[in-house]
């Protein structure tokens, strides 16, 4: 585990996760699951099925891996990142799907120390770029994120700046 050399701040342990390790992935599930209940994460619990089946689903994919943060024996954070490929690039780059802190630990930089172990793993793997989506009204994590360095991008200003769009099946 790495250790947080910070002072002021709570001895904080990073892990990337094991989705096989039952407390891991029981670590993963619960952080996931308090995001999702948060109005940020859309104020509703994950279905059943979402809650049993993710540890296998994540841990059948290699290009997903998840950093938790642990406060002694409790995890208080969790980033799930998804690897992904550059065509520009023609390397892999890492999205950070999911961020979590719980709110006790919320203003303590938790999430700043798993963005950059977060880093380190996509350095690792020869990513040329870390991507995230989040929401414009979202604005604490939005500042975060912006400390951390990630910014909107255009690649022309006649084009304007990216945006995130999906479409559910």
């Amino acid at each position: 585990m790495d250790k947080s050399l910070s002072v002021d701040a709570p001895a904080i342990d990073l892990v990337l996760a094991d989705y096989r390790d039952p407390a891991h992935a029981h670590a993963v599930v619960s952080l996931l699951d308090a995001y999702a209940r948060d109005p940020a994460g859309g104020g509703e619990a994950l279905a059943p099925e979402v809650l049993a089946g993710l540890p296998e689903a994540l841990a059948a994919r290699p290009q997903a891996f998840s950093v938790l943060a642990y406060d002694g024996k409790q995890p208080v954070g969790l980033v799930n990142c998804i690897e992904g490929f550059s065509t520009f690039a023609c390397r892999p780059l890492v999205n950070v799907h999911d961020v979590v802190v719980l709110a006790s630990h919320r203003g303590q930089r938790v999430a700043q120390r798993m963005l950059a172990r977060v880093e380190a793993e996509a350095r690792a793997r020869g990513a040329c770029k870390l991507t995230l989506e989040v929401l414009s009204g979202n604005h604490s994590a939005l500042r975060a994120y912006e400390r951390e360095g990630f910014a909107s991008y255009q690649l022309d200003p006649a084009f304007g700046s990216a945006m995130f769009l999906q479409k559910k099946l």
